[in-house]
């Protein structure tokens, strides 16, 4: 749920299919209504974008929803929380170039979260960038207490700055990963429309539960977002109607299509929002934003 609690506001025309008509997910779709403007900002909605498998639109989804989410109105944080930092390289921030990153953060008692945090060319969208140093702070980690809540600690003198907390995870589910839930209030996974992408949502899912459980019972699973979608091609209308067979109403109406657009986007440094605004995949992360404004 969003902040003010309020998802009022003039109905979009360009929000999807009429109040009623299916969508792809199979379900009548209703009409995301434009967000109301904020009066204040805060406290932050924390959310981790975690699938262990890679290439299913994690990072895509992060960046063009942390933009989408700002186009709105809401201050938006976005941790690049994997060593390829491919987070970083989307909004165009050279991150192997920076003395400090989010590794920093972790791992030196003196480096504060402000210390770490860069602002983009998005308004009201500002990101901790990551590298290749990342991938020592799992190992380091290990030897640390309370080593599952050092990303909770970092961020914690940030969350009534923002309204929504963004965590790009890498494709594991390692110490890294874990930290990540334990600091979440929900989890968003990007599934892509492919046989293979389901048969390790189990796993997932599993280990949702168990940080549930033992280190952070606030957590909750957000939604499942469907990516690379293909209305062409049986297979992936079959495998998102599976999906919804087994998450229910946690599948998000939104669904994100294949597009060159969003290689393109990144290899320019920008949130598809920015490069190509009125492309269908720019309105697909609007709709997306108003969905999870609207929950």
């Amino acid at each position: 749920m969003d902040n003010d609690g309020d998802s009022g506001g003039a109905l979009d025309p360009k929000a999807g299919p009429g109040k009623g008509e299916m969508g792809p997910t199979g379900r009548p779709e209703p009409v995301f209504p434009e967000p109301a403007p904020l009066s204040e900002h805060g406290p932050a909605r924390v959310l981790a974008m975690v699938n262990q498998k890679g290439g299913v639109g994690k990072t895509t989804s992060t960046v063009n929803l942390g933009a989408a989410l700002a186009e709105y109105g809401r201050r938006v944080l976005l941790i690049d929380f994997d060593p390829q930092g491919a987070l970083s390289v989307a909004l165009g921030v050279p991150a192997h170039e920076l003395e400090r990153t989010v590794y920093n953060l972790l791992m030196d008692d003196d480096c504060s979260i402000e210390d770490v945090t860069v602002s983009t060319a998005v308004p009201g969208l500002d990101l901790v960038p990551s590298n290749i140093d990342l991938s020592a702070a799992e190992v380091a980690l290990v030897n640390e207490v309370a080593r599952e809540h050092a990303l909770t600690r970092a961020l914690a003198p940030v969350l009534d700055r923002y309204d929504y907390i963004i965590i790009d995870c890498q494709p594991s589910l390692g110490l890294l990963t874990v930290n990540a839930l334990t600091a979440a209030n929900g989890v968003l996974i990007p599934l892509e429309c492919e046989y293979f992408a389901l048969r390790g949502v189990k796993l997932l899912t599993d280990t949702v539960t168990k940080v549930q459980s033992r280190l952070n019972p606030r957590l909750e699973i957000t939604g499942v977002v469907g990516t690379m979608y293909d209305s062409r091609t049986l297979h992936t209308r079959e495998v998102l109607e599976r999906v919804v067979d087994a998450f229910g109403d946690l599948v998000f109406h939104t669904v994100i299509s294949r597009t060159i657009k969003f290689p393109d986007a990144t290899v320019a440094g920008e949130p598809i929002t920015v490069f190509a605004p009125t492309s269908s995949a720019a309105e697909a992360y609007r709709q997306l934003a108003r969905e999870l404004i609207s929950k």
